[in-house]
């Protein structure tokens, strides 16, 4: 897991948050803007495994094509459609709300994946990742989540086959989260016994 640049054919978790922690995503119509700006910049560079966004902030675990796959004008430069991406999904907020400055936080922030395992383990966390910050009691039922996306036969932008074969099948892909959610829970309860 390290902070790199981006390369061909490589996979990342790609994340950030609200610059100082403020709300990236202020209405409900936002979340579906930002995923179109991620079907326009992103989707021509990069298979999208798994994605979550939250009111502060965000994750998405991808794969960069390979190199004879990227655009020509992108092959050197893979970082600009990020860069692109968040300009202009920043503009847009900034105008809307009559906002001005940084909208996120810092430049992106990204680890490369080095290995099937924590691949798996980067999708069960993102997927929990409401649950982890008490943004929903059902990850399940989360609707700015790639989760819903795996269970559904409706066309999709998401890489589905790649990772239900990861986890073997579907309904592994399923256990394996469920699984999770029983350790963020017991996990959970166990720090709020000692709140009490």
């Amino acid at each position: 897991m390290e902070k790199d640049i981006f390369e061909a054919g490589q996979y990342y978790h790609v994340y950030n948050r609200g610059n100082n922690k403020e709300n990236i995503f202020i209405e409900e119509k936002n979340y579906q803007y930002f995923l179109e700006k991620i079907k326009k910049y992103i989707l021509p560079i990069a298979d999208i495994y798994a994605y979550c966004l939250l009111k502060n902030h965000f994750h998405i675990v991808l794969r960069i094509k390979d190199k004879n796959d990227l655009p020509e004008k992108f092959r050197e430069k893979i970082y600009l459609p990020f860069s692109n991406l968040f300009n202009s999904y920043s503009k847009s907020i900034n105008k809307a709300y009559k906002r001005t400055g940084s909208l996120f936080q810092e430049h992106l922030q990204r680890n490369r994946i080095e290995n099937e395992e924590y691949l798996k383990q980067l999708i069960l966390y993102v997927h929990l990742n409401p649950l982890k910050h008490n943004f929903s009691k059902e990850f399940q039922t989360y609707n700015h989540s790639s989760y819903r996306s795996y269970l559904s036969d409706k066309r999709s932008s998401i890489n589905r086959e790649f990772i239900i074969e990861l986890f073997e099948d579907l309904e592994n892909f399923i256990f394996c989260h469920d699984e999770r959610k029983l350790i963020y829970e017991g996990v959970l309860n166990d720090v709020n016994l000692l709140d009490q």
